[in-house]
């Protein structure tokens, strides 16, 4: 994290309340007997001012976790908490409010950001309707955001005629019209060639300098992670690793579990033993475990199977994780 970290300040000042903070976040689809658990306690602390980008596999749970943190579901279980805000207690015209005022969010789907029989200047328009800002500062505004984004010369034209790409641009500048303490944002350069994609990048890292804005991305888009600079990995519904200044760590989760990095994989699958011992020095050690020289007369490991059991999870024999 950058800065002092949550929950640290300076003596005598007010610790910084975090920008996004979820404690065991778990959400479960499906009706009883067919339950599917997107997310599986995910702890996470965010701090104001950042930019994170939120990575993993497809089915992850990385989107059900940015519809969290935007208020668009509710916890199975845990809490979620935005700029020290427990969502939980807000009714749906609070939440509302609070994605109008305070948190700027871009869907996947760039259609859905966009009103399509408005002009591209009038989405902008209707974006700031929540502020105090007088029509000619909100059309100043607009007109700046428009430029920013490369779409000066269609501020006339219905956004649903325009290009799935300069939706998606558009949709970008909707979502910072009102300059919000937090961005949430899907996938914000998938539909983008690379030019166009690199000028959004900007203008997410520019919110960030002079707005002081948050920032959250889900992203298949290497770019995007370099350009964020922190990475957290959702592998499985939970919180699987963590990247930064382009160092990849893991995660150690509350009660002890953790999940090791894909391409270590292949020492030690699903269901081995390891053992975790501490080094001399300091560290652990994790390594697989030799039964070969263990006395297993008082102890019966039929049917162990450590592959869904919470516990080290898949991870790297024969390596030495300090």
């Amino acid at each position: 994290m950058s800065g002092t970290g949550a929950g640290t300040a300076p003596s005598g000042r007010a610790p910084a309340v975090p920008a996004v903070r979820c404690e065991n976040l778990v959400h479960v689809f499906g009706t009883p007997g067919n339950e599917v658990a997107a997310l599986r306690g995910v702890d996470l602390v965010i701090d104001s001012g950042e930019m994170v980008a939120l990575l993993g596999p497809s089915g992850a749970g990385k989107t059900t976790l940015l519809w969290h943190l935007a208020g668009l579901l509710a916890p199975t279980a845990g809490v979620v908490e935005i700029n020290g805000l427990p969502l939980s207690g807000l009714s749906g015209r609070a939440l509302t409010s609070m994605r109008l005022r305070e948190v700027g969010l871009l869907l996947q789907n760039p259609a859905s950001n966009l009103l399509p029989s408005r002009t591209a200047l009038g989405n902008l328009l209707f974006a700031q309707s929540p502020t105090r800002r007088t029509r000619a500062m909100k059309r100043r505004r607009a007109s700046d955001l428009l430029d920013r984004v490369g779409l000066a010369e269609a501020a006339r034209r219905p956004a649903g005629l325009l290009s799935g790409g300069e939706q998606q641009r558009l949709a970008l500048a909707v979502a910072l019209a009102n300059g919000p303490r937090l961005l949430l944002a899907d996938e914000p350069t998938s539909q983008l060639d690379p030019a166009s994609a690199a000028d959004v990048i900007e203008l997410i890292q520019a919110a960030n300098a002079s707005l002081g804005t948050t920032i959250v991305a889900v992203t298949h888009d290497p770019e995007v992670a370099v350009a964020l600079g922190r990475t957290i990995t959702i592998r499985d519904g939970r919180v699987g690793g963590a990247g930064h200044g382009g160092r990849e760590f893991v995660v150690i989760s509350k009660d002890g579990t953790l999940t090791l990095p894909a391409d270590v994989l292949d020492e030690l699958p699903p269901g081995s033993l390891a053992e975790a011992t501490r080094a001399e020095g300091g560290g652990i050690l994790l390594r697989r475990a030799d039964l070969s020289s263990t006395d297993l007369s008082s102890t019966d490991l039929s049917g162990t199977d450590l592959s869904d059991s919470g516990g080290l999870g898949p991870g790297g024999a024969g390596k030495e994780h300090p």
